[in-house]
């Protein structure tokens, strides 16, 4: 067995998570192949490791959907705990959800944390699941939510300003409906949206800023991907300072209440950018690309990432690839694998046929799920 690598996770416990009543699972820090038939409980597993970091997991649920089911009325609540790898050592990270406490309790080393943002300061975790193979053609909300997964793992403190944001937004849009709204609660509202507005649009900004520039240098066998982000606050600071654009986002918010209670939400801001993406080779938007295309152009996103993260933080993202091999040929499953291992990323990936995960060789650890139940292939 290996020794363990920064930002590896080496303990994971599970208790009443979906279809999981328990689970103590021990690895090391190669990537780890979760096979077995559909249904067993693959994305269920990486799914509990999404849950390291701040937001909702990769499938976006409401806390208590992931409780076990069990019998009619009774609520236990769940947990994912885990010993992680840092730079720094081992920190011991727990989280779930406690009954009558409706939001999500977490503890680091022992200690209550303020939220699951503090999750942002030992580990990061970035995934591509099945659901995400129509990204490129979804809504702009979606890629939005996509790059902020990107910028967390960069700055732990994105996440409260987009929320900051976008509740200031509703409650201006509340009181724009209602008529009358008090002038000095309207002008607090708009200016907390263009504080925090310019600070999220500048922090996505730099973040495909650097994916533009680590997806340039690659030369390997999947697609350059050319991201580029695209809105009017993004624009603006092209040409000017993060307080002038404040200023000028402001301003348009104070002219546009007539029209934005009409409409709802406001005409400008960073809730209506969205993250563009091209195949560099064959020059053609990503929408354009055929579906193989755009699976290549997102895994070669989520490389650049791993390796710009790598870089900057000194230690590489946890990556959960769900289902991600099923499409790819041969020379691209061989390509991925010797990606996440050149990166040092600690990857966990499900398939139903342990066949397709043979180009692993010995730097792969090989698990069998089944229904409830993980044990190492022989």
């Amino acid at each position: 067995m290996q020794n363990t690598a920064p930002g590896s996770v080496v303990r994971l416990v599970l208790t009443d998570f979906r279809n999981y009543p328990h689970l103590h699972l021990a690895v090391d820090a190669r990537p780890v192949v979760l096979t077995g038939a559909n249904g067993a409980g693959k994305t269920n597993l990486v799914e509990a490791v999404s849950f390291l970091t701040p937001g909702r997991g990769l499938r976006r649920a409401r806390l208590p959907d992931v409780t076990r089911r069990q019998g009619a009325g009774e609520d236990t609540g769940w947990a994912v705990a885990a010993t992680l790898s840092t730079p720094t050592g081992p920190v011991e990270v727990g989280t779930g959800l406690v009954p009558g406490v409706e939001r999500r309790v977490v503890r680091i080393d022992g200690a209550s944390a303020r939220g699951p943002a503090a999750l942002a300061a030992v580990t990061a975790v970035v995934w591509l699941t099945p659901a995400m193979d129509r990204l490129f053609v979804d809504s702009a909300s979606a890629r939005r939510r996509f790059l902020d997964r990107l910028v967390f793992a960069f700055d732990p403190a994105h996440a409260g300003r987009v929320a900051a944001y976008e509740h200031a937004m509703r409650e201006r849009s509340r009181l724009l409906r209602e008529g009358r709204p008090d002038p000095a609660w309207l002008a607090a509202l708009e200016n907390v949206m263009a504080e925090r507005g310019v600070a999220v649009a500048a922090a996505r900004r730099e973040m495909v800023m650097r994916l533009a520039h680590a997806c340039a240098e690659d030369n390997g066998p999947f697609p350059q991907a050319v991201p580029s982000l695209v809105g009017a606050v993004e624009t603006w600071l092209e040409t000017l300072p993060a307080a002038e654009a404040a200023q000028r986002l402001r301003k348009n918010l104070v002219a546009g209440r007539r029209l934005d209670t009409q409409t709802g939400g406001a005409a400008e801001g960073p809730h209506r950018s969205d993250l563009v993406v091209w195949h560099g080779p064959r020059n053609r938007p990503a929408p354009q690309c055929s579906t193989g295309e755009q699976k290549a152009l997102l895994i070669a996103l989520v490389l650049a990432q791993a390796r710009t993260q790598t870089t900057l933080r000194g230690f590489a993202p946890l990556l959960l690839l769900d289902e991600v091999v099923a499409h790819l040929d041969a020379v691209r499953r061989r390509a991925l694998f010797d990606a996440v291992c050149a990166v040092g990323s600690q990857a966990w990936l499900t398939g139903t046929d342990q066949a397709l995960f043979a180009g692993f060789g010995s730097r792969a650890q090989f698990l069998v799920v089944d229904h409830g139940t993980v044990a190492p292939v022989e």
